[in-house]
């Protein structure tokens, strides 16, 4: 038992180092700054424009746009081509087919979503460098050392293989790691501005330009949307299963009662990540246009404004239905309870069990949809957007604590299976030991 659960320590040790060990290359690469590129300028600029939409793509690469490193993308292309593949899912048959054919579907999905992600960062990068060279020259000169047709395709490129590299480091802590590695390298981004938003509040309190009762409001108040987010995001609803009597070999198994637990948020921070995204892609091809400025639209369109406000509810309330639709089935989840002789009690098994499921999954939808978008819009609508303009806002802290909370049920799921492990290794060795048996750790789903 002490051989297992050492080796049990030792491997969980590992894919916690080597998760560690790739957010910390991903961290080196957001300083690498693109060739031809000047850097004395992008310091200027960036604190010129340290709000709105770059504040919000900074977010999600890390800083790696303020200072246009090869990283300035981040994982943001994939995110865009994984929203258009899970959209075009449900109009193209050949790739809802792939969908339902299991791993072998899966994996033929990641290749197309990958290629197409090359192809978003291809143009995003070129779009990028063309709209350097537009930027306003500062006391430093101009941004681009030498604008062109040879640095704008090298930009594109350069750029392209940084999301290439970061969509393999995210990959590879997802197969050998701790927790979703894409989740996980934009939370590493987000924390990565919590110190800078600390330093600014302190500097505040120095220069008098807050108060220290505002300060201690201002953190109580974001403690206890931690909280609310913690208390929501670890909520389940509970629906009870009983289990009927059935005969295993020559064994009659006693009929056992258990329950199905339902998250109250299913879909998890994705419909805010995907919200985010999609309401950034107007902003990003204005101002590759030069457009964003002078335009009414363009101007509501920006975060903490009315407009933005709107559509990331309608959005957020859209992903969270449509990736519930994608991830839990209630007929497949009825026909499994059926196949193991398993009913919710006042409900006939098969069709009837399917629409009882579907109407307690849509309820918690909407209850979820609607936590999501107080959580993300209410902090900026009382803060008049300060927490957001310290990179602590509602959209940020829902994802680093939702992504927190998912890495340690990771782990958490990492030590049971060690323990159980443990347990069979000690069973086979020493008859007088208890041992677990499958009639007595079997599972609804």
């Amino acid at each position: 038992m002490a051989l297992a659960e050492e080796s049990g320590e030792n491997l969980l040790l590992k894919r916690v180092g080597f998760t560690l060990l790739l957010l910390m290359v991903f961290r080196l690469g957001v300083h690498i700054p693109t060739p031809g590129v000047n850097a004395k300028a992008l310091v200027a600029l960036a604190s010129q424009n340290s709000g709105g939409l770059l504040k919000m793509l900074n977010m999600f690469s890390g800083g790696a746009l303020n200072q246009f490193s090869i990283f300035a993308l981040g994982i943001m292309p994939y995110i865009s081509a994984s929203i258009i593949i899970q959209l075009m899912t449900v109009v193209v048959p050949s790739l809802e087919q792939l969908q339902k054919e299991g791993g072998v579907g899966r994996q033929k999905i990641n290749r197309i979503t990958r290629t197409l992600a090359v192809i978003i960062a291809l143009l995003q990068g070129y779009l990028a460098a063309i709209a350097l060279e537009k930027a306003p020259e500062t006391a430093a000169g101009a941004a681009v050392l030498d604008p062109g047709v040879s640095f704008r395709l090298l930009a594109a490129l350069l750029l392209t293989s940084g999301t290439c590299f970061v969509m393999w480091l995210g990959e590879q802590i997802t197969e050998k790691g701790i927790g979703n590695g894409t989740s996980l390298i934009i939370f590493a981004g987000i924390v990565a501005y919590f110190p800078s938003g600390i330093g600014k509040v302190v500097e505040s309190l120095r220069d008098n330009s807050m108060n220290i009762v505002t300060a201690l409001g201002l953190a109580l108040f974001l403690v206890g949307l931690v909280f609310s987010i913690s208390f929501i995001e670890q909520s389940y609803r509970k629906i009870a299963v009983h289990y009927a009597k059935r005969l295993v070999g020559n064994r009659v198994m006693s009929g056992q009662s258990t329950h199905l637990p339902l998250k109250v948020n299913m879909s998890g921070v994705i419909p805010a990540i995907f919200g985010s995204t999609i309401l950034a892609v107007p902003l990003s091809f204005g101002g590759f246009f030069g457009k964003s400025q002078g335009s009414a639209w363009l101007s509501a369109l920006m975060p903490n404004q009315w407009l933005y406000n709107v559509l990331f509810a309608l959005l957020v309330l859209f992903f969270c239905f449509f990736y519930t639709s994608i991830t839990f089935k209630p007929d497949d989840i009825a026909e499994n309870l059926k196949k193991q002789n398993a009913y919710i009690p006042g409900i006939r098994p098969g069709t009837e069990t399917a629409e009882a499921l579907d109407m307690v999954v849509t309820r918690l939808t909407l209850a979820g949809a609607v936590y999501m978008n107080l959580v993300c819009i209410i902090p900026q609508v009382i803060t008049g957007g300060f927490s957001d303009q310290l990179y602590v806002g509602g959209t940020s802290l829902l994802i680093v604590v939702g992504v927190a909370l998912e890495t340690v049920r990771q782990v958490s799921a990492q030590l049971a299976t060690q323990k159980y492990d443990s347990l069979l290794f000690t069973g086979k060795g020493n008859d007088s030991e208890p041992k677990l048996t499958p009639a007595t750790d079997r599972s609804p789903l």
